[in-house]
């Protein structure tokens, strides 16, 4: 593993036996607190989970969905992403070209909570209520807004200006805080410790979702306090890709790690460590594995309950082998890009010194999430259901009581088969394209977590063009165009990801935080 940084690093990693990586550093220091209090990996994701939804909550919330990987001496995932109201018909949106994105017709069933019950239940230790108690402390008493939050709460602004009660609740002055400013969330801090104080239950059969139901027919929508009752967070067997001595661990579809473990498939084919690490040929060869990666993903993934085998099929080797084959080196590929979805999110690991760790990820979708915010309850409701497709026959098509296609995915590195790193990079289609850089960075170039993290990086955007973050050497960009990839050349450029790491470093880890982010890794 090289210790060389040499990617204009803003960061040095934290090397401790216990570990937490945020990207803010009041959840980070929330979590840690959870550890020195004796508790595990999974107390300290959830302390930090928690506060998050009060600290950055131009990305994630209350009303967010939640995907993990865990590990406990074996390999778990988690899955709680909610459903579609039971009550609206594919025929509502008849009318429409597009799901939409705004409004109650966008809102999924929020599953954010269940979670932190589920990994509470199987590998917490600490009482469930002591969880929360930092994130009440800071929606009650206040909190300066750092950055990058102040930046997406600015941004937020004008999205959500036509709705009351998000105004109410997030600009009562009618304009987005600024950096260092105090704000307070009294209503977040009373839902939360309804949740705190019931375990939950009060979200999905109690107070609370009887608000949202009555938000909901207020409203004239379909959500009722039934689908929140339907809701259950699952335990599911991740799926994984070997490469190069480690073996990447995803959560299966519905989410979008499938595209990771696909492009990494194909790209075992090709000897990405002869090659300079920044090359043109080098990123030719991830880009166009990505490119094949997301056509054929984005055909198949959908709510399990529907999807069949067809998802896991694309992971048999010859099909893998069979797409690196199709790569030219000489020129880009015709893979058909589809439209894919933006997000926001926030992801975190934690780690103990027993060797428990969390690859958590929760998220609003898009921003704030769907505009709507429960009267008296601070929750923002997440977007999730723009996730489907309208597409007559497409797996992903929209139906009731069925879970759309998820952007945000967990990933876990094993080798032979004992724990090696909890991370994931944040960032809507950027997910998957972040897993893939930061592996291959490590394992065909053995950068450390930090450098690995810092390094620059590439995104194929919505409309199949691909941008280049600086720090390429000089010409890549043009060389690429050479070949045929159109460069993405808007003055305001993408976010490329926001990316946490915890990586078992002997009895020790190795815990990052990207510096494209406000976050912190910490430990003792």
């Amino acid at each position: 593993m090289r210790w060389d940084f040499p990617f204009r690093s803003q960061r040095m990693p934290t090397i401790a036996r216990n570990v937490v990586a945020t990207g803010q550093p009041l959840a980070a220091q929330a979590g840690i607190a959870a550890l020195e209090a004796g508790g595990t990996a999974a107390d300290a994701a959830i302390a930090a989970a928690a506060t998050l939804t009060v600290v950055e909550p131009t990305a994630n919330g209350i009303g967010s969905d939640a995907f993990a990987i865990t590990w406990d001496g074996e390999l778990h995932g988690l899955n709680s992403s909610g459903r579609s109201p039971a009550g609206l018909a594919r025929a509502h949106f008849d009318s429409h070209t597009e799901m939409p994105r705004l409004g109650w017709d966008a809102v999924t069933v929020p599953g954010c909570v269940a979670g932190w019950v589920a990994l509470h239940e199987r590998h917490g230790a600490l009482p469930f209520e002591r969880l929360l108690e930092p994130a009440i402390r800071y929606a009650e008493g206040g909190f300066p807004v750092s950055p990058m939050a102040a930046a997406g709460w600015s941004r937020a602004l004008a999205r959500y200006a036509a709705f009351p009660d998000w105004m109410r609740t997030f600009a009562p002055n009618g304009r987005a805080p600024s950096v260092g400013e105090v704000v307070a969330l009294a209503d977040h801090a009373s839902t939360l410790r309804d949740i705190a104080r019931t375990k939950g239950a009060s979200f999905y059969q109690g107070t609370i979702a009887d608000r949202i139901d009555a938000a909901a027919r207020a409203a004239g929508a379909a959500m009722r306090a039934a689908d929140l009752a339907a809701h259950q967070a699952g335990w599911v067997e991740p799926w994984s890709i070997d490469y190069r001595g480690v073996t990447l661990h995803e959560i299966p579809p519905n989410g979008q790690g499938l595209a990771a473990l696909v492009a990494l498939g194909i790209l075992r084919h090709h000897a990405l460590g002869a090659l300079p690490e920044d090359g043109v040929d080098s990123i030719h060869l991830q880009v166009e594995a990505m490119r094949a990666a997301f056509v054929d993903v984005r055909r198949f993934v959908t709510d399990p309950d529907v999807a069949g085998d067809a998802p896991r099929r694309l992971l048999e080797p010859s099909y893998l082998k069979e797409r690196a084959a199709a790569i030219r080196m000489d020129r880009a590929g015709a893979w058909q890009p589809r439209e894919l979805p933006r997000s926001s999110t926030v992801y975190l690991c934690a780690a103990d010194a027993q060797g428990h760790m969390v690859s958590w990820i929760q998220s609003n979708y898009e921003g704030f999430g769907s505009g709507i915010v429960v009267p008296g309850t601070g929750i923002a409701l997440q977007n999730r259901g723009a996730g489907f497709t309208l597409e007559r026959g497409h797996p992903n098509e929209y139906a009731p009581s069925k879970r759309p296609y998820h952007t945000i995915i967990p990933g876990f590195l094993t080798r032979g088969g004992r724990p090696l790193a909890a991370f994931g990079v944040m960032g809507g289609p950027m997910q998957p394209q972040g897993h893939l850089q930061v592996v291959v960075r490590i394992e065909d170039h053995g950068h450390n977590p930090q450098s690995a993290i810092d390094a620059p990086r590439w995104q194929l955007m919505d409309d199949g063009s691909l941008a280049l973050e600086p720090g390429f050497p000089p010409g890549t960009s043009d060389a690429l165009a050479a070949r045929g990839h159109r460069i993405h050349t808007a003055a305001t450029p993408p976010f490329f990801g926001g990316a946490q790491m915890a990586w078992r470093h002997g009895d020790a880890y190795i815990a990052a935080s990207d510096p494209r982010r406000d976050g912190q890794a910490v430990g003792f």
